[in-house]
């Protein structure tokens, strides 16, 4: 592994849930960071805990304007690109945004990386694959996605982005990779952010129905949040430029995991079916051997033990 040591990092969506993460694990290693976010999904609470650290400057800025980085100073060595709404309750709210966070943000991201020589990498996710026809989904495969349908704002966002990353590295030679993130989960979701695990949490704790989509035998492959941060980090270690996926190999049913959720809270919800979201893919599991070969990564957690530790952040959320 080409392993690389940085001094300064820009993390866009820095606020969010995934990139809040990063900021974290990136200061813990004693790198200056730079949070840009425009705060319309993400939440200065994620990162309120890092803004009294000098080496922390939080950037509130939209990353789609021509302008929005050009207030970072100096050289960056890496920039992480993860400003974009990521769950259908946001891009089904957002979907102009979310489209010219993929464009033209991405544009915006690869131009400072490129400014300044910068590693840059980009958080594209598993919706490139679109409903599957191949299972487990390998980086080679090119997907089924609807491009007009409702969640084509988001997919095609991702997958746009992916095609202007690659020309840069072509055309530019900037050092660039893909990362594509399956079902992250954790502590600092949104408990309204429509997404299965956070819902099913929210809804266990507060004594509701948990509401699973369809008949509930559509899988995910979850992973929990340090798992994901431990691959990303390690792939823009690596100098390579996948895609890489990045996410568990053990996949679990939505009957099956609002059970699992009713179990480790204790709750006495019930479970309630209702209608299927349109385009809403059937099965979702990453190969994983391009992670482990190139990477050495592998998840370090298992599903209880992750979700244990979020429903535990819910539970004093709610608290506060």
């Amino acid at each position: 592994m080409d392993e690389r040591r940085w001094t300064r990092a820009v993390v866009t969506g820095g606020a969010g849930f995934v990139g809040s993460h990063l900021c974290e694990r990136l200061l813990g290693e004693g790198i200056e960071v730079w949070c840009v976010d425009n705060l319309v999904t993400g939440a200065r609470a994620n990162i309120a805990h890092l803004e009294g650290d000098p080496g922390f400057t939080f950037l509130e800025a939209d990353v789609s304007r021509d302008d929005s980085l050009a207030a970072i100073p100096g050289r960056v060595g890496l920039v992480l690109h993860l400003a974009c709404p990521a769950s259908p309750a946001d891009y089904l709210r957002l979907p102009i945004q979310t489209l010219e966070a993929g464009s033209s943000g991405t544009h915006n991201a690869l131009e400072l990386a490129r400014r300044d020589g910068a590693r840059f990498l980009l958080a594209s996710t598993s919706e490139v694959y679109g409903d599957p026809l191949e299972h487990p989904q390998r980086e080679g495969y090119w997907g089924n996605v609807n491009p007009i349908g409702p969640r084509s704002v988001y997919d095609e966002s991702k997958r746009y982005a992916e095609a202007l990353v690659t020309a840069y590295r072509r055309t530019h030679g900037t050092d660039t990779a893909i990362v594509r993130i399956f079902n992250t989960y954790g502590p600092r979701m949104r408990a309204g952010d429509g997404r299965a695990v956070p819902t099913f949490i929210r809804q266990a704790l507060d004594g509701e129905p948990l509401t699973v989509a369809g008949d509930g035998s559509q899988t995910r492959s979850l992973t929990y949040v340090d798992d994901t941060v431990d691959g990303i980090l390690a792939l823009a270690a690596s100098g390579r430029p996948g895609p890489v996926n990045i996410g568990s190999s053990d996949e679990t049913t939505m009957l099956e995991l609002a059970r699992h959720i009713v179990d480790l809270t204790g709750s006495a919800s019930t479970i309630e079916f209702v209608d299927r979201p349109a385009d809403d893919p059937a099965k979702r599991r990453p190969d994983t051997t391009a992670a482990r070969r190139e990477l050495g990564w592998r998840p370090r957690f298992e599903c209880t033990e992750g979700l244990k530790r979020t429903v535990e952040w819910f539970a004093r959320s709610a608290r506060v």
